[in-house]
């Protein structure tokens, strides 16, 4: 079977747009509970590396979501398969930066997935983290303060 240019152009189109919806609906959805108030909004962080965990801009992909119950819905869209982490805080006056006191405690609400225990200091990027193959993913993450 021979096949012209155009024909060829037109299967390798057809081909990445397959792709392009596949990984579009690729979404991983974080519903943070135990929030203490509506005010000001959630920041989360999904992180793809050991290195960058918890690192105040160093997240693969970063959104902000709206407070409504005391809960709110943090959607990562257009995510490929991999190995990840959230990383959350209550941003109450709408910092951009969550707010450390003493020994780097933090000083608002704060979450990570997996929910580990943060008794005796911060979480590692393997207690949060999570495989994900793709399609939709849903995680509820716990707020403390």
């Amino acid at each position: 079977m021979r096949f012209t240019n155009a024909a060829v152009v037109v299967l390798l189109t057809m081909g990445l747009a397959a792709t392009a919806v596949a990984q579009a609906s690729n979404k991983i959805s974080v519903n943070v509970v135990g929030l203490r108030d509506d005010d000001g909004v959630v920041r989360c962080g999904l992180y793809n590396s050991v290195s960058t965990f918890r690192q105040p801009g160093a997240q693969y992909k970063g959104v902000i979501a709206k407070i409504s119950g005391g809960q709110a819905n943090c959607v990562f869209s257009n995510i490929p398969a991999g190995n990840y982490a959230v990383a959350l805080f209550h941003a109450e006056h709408n910092e951009p930066e969550i707010v450390t006191g003493a020994f780097g405690k933090p000083q608002e609400g704060y979450g990570v997935s997996n929910n580990p225990s943060t008794t005796f200091g911060a979480p590692s990027f393997s207690d949060a983290a999570f495989d994900y193959a793709g399609g939709s993913k849903s995680l509820t993450v716990r707020v403390n303060y």
